[in-house]
């Protein structure tokens, strides 16, 4: 199998039933019918059960069809990005991003809408201050649509004063509420829906703030009315003391908690899992914490994958034994940045920002392949998500 043949079984996210409740939409010649001798809408149903890129292949009102809101979104993985054009490491001037998405059916990123300027959004990401050190900026992926909610400013001041959301469906860009106390860099998750943000620093350190934390349901995401009179932010219970404000930590959202470490690497560090239900803090299994070396993401909030960075290690939770279990090595994954995980595939920023390896766990043995960057650019997020709908021409 050729390697864009790979390519192009990345994220194929198989939705019946989704397909049959849905709105039927034509976005291909009236005059032709998807199948001949049968009404559009049962077309449809018939034609999501065949692999996306199959149907790419075969017509282009096939091609138009999977692209339509009508027909189940297949998954790709999208990207936040910084141009390597703009480095001046002899200079603080900050860096404006761009947003990607990596369309797997036709092997090629797409820009996506830019995000709405007021103001520009221009991020510090290095300072000559902190030589061996990226300023971070920090997303999360939470009901299908991309959060971005720290990052630091001219100034050292937080570059956000509220979240900024991105639907791939329908292809804008809204703000959530404002947030209590930005910040610059924090812990930040999701589970079941609702967004987490926990500790960190704001403009300067500040101890209440780096045991603070916040929640935000995105609940009624799709209603205008019902969102601006529900989503807030709610203050839950605190941690003990401000261990994890050092650097920003992604907390993991596994089985309804959160799941997390105050240190990257193999150093000695810190766990704590949050139960998002009871509100309550307890320490990380002895097992899970030693092994925790690097990235991690959760397929589904089931099963947590972690890459040990030193070693190239793609390894999974396994609760009963506490115990990470080997999945896959290749030398290619060491200096793992950071892991995304949906629809049986885990993705892995490695480097410099400049590979992207993707993982089919689902597959025996498990298979990997690389997907390059955009040229020009370096990868600082990533995350899975469903594919952009857009007109086929």
């Amino acid at each position: 199998m050729s390697s864009t043949e790979v390519e192009l079984e990345i994220f194929h996210h198989t939705a019946t039933a989704t397909a049959k409740r849905q709105k039927y939409h034509h976005y291909h010649n009236r005059n032709k019918s998807l199948l001949p001798g049968l009404p559009d809408d049962i077309a449809q149903i018939c034609l999501s059960l065949v692999h996306p890129s199959t149907l790419y292949s075969v017509c282009h009102s096939w091609r138009r069809l999977i692209y339509s809101p009508s027909f189940p979104p297949f998954l790709s993985i999208y990207g936040i990005f910084l141009s390597t054009k703009e480095v001046d490491q002899a200079s603080n001037r900050s860096r404006s991003i761009e947003f990607s998405c990596f369309e797997p059916i036709s092997c090629k990123w797409l820009s996506l809408p830019p995000p709405p300027l007021e103001p520009p959004h221009q991020f510090l990401f290095h300072h000559p201050s902190f030589i061996s050190r990226k300023l971070p900026i920090q997303s999360v992926s939470v009901s299908g649509n991309l959060v971005l909610l720290a990052a630091t400013a001219d100034q050292f001041l937080p570059a956000l004063s509220r979240p900024l959301i991105f639907n791939p469906l329908s292809q804008r860009w809204t703000y959530g509420p404002p947030f209590a106390a930005p910040r610059r860099w924090c812990v930040a998750g999701a589970s079941r829906g609702v967004v987490y943000v926990a500790s960190g620093i704001g403009s300067h350190y500040n101890t209440m703030l780096a045991r603070s934390v916040e929640k935000w349901d995105l609940k009624n995401i799709n209603n205008n009315y019902l969102r601006s009179r529900s989503w807030k932010w709610e203050k839950m219970g605190g941690l003990k003391d401000g261990k994890f404000s050092r650097e920003a930590i992604d907390a993991i959202g596994w089985r309804g908690k959160l799941c997390m470490v105050n240190v990257k690497g193999d150093a000695a560090k810190e766990g704590k899992i949050y139960d998002v239900k009871t509100d309550l803090w307890s320490e990380m299994p002895e097992g899970m914490l030693v092994g925790w070396r690097g990235p991690a993401a959760s397929m589904d909030e089931e099963t947590i994958y972690m890459v040990d960075e030193s070693k190239g290690v793609l390894r999974k939770y396994d609760s009963d034994r506490d115990m990470w279990v080997e999945i896959v090595v290749d030398d290619r994954l060491k200096g793992a940045q950071q892991t995304a995980a949906a629809g049986g595939k885990v993705c892995v920023l490695c480097g410099n920002g400049g590979d992207i390896f993707v993982v089919d766990v689902a597959a025996q043995p498990p298979k990997l392949w690389v997907v390059n960057t955009p040229a020009g650019f370096e990868a600082v997020n990533i995350h899975i998500l469903p594919r952009m709908s857009h007109t086929v021409h």
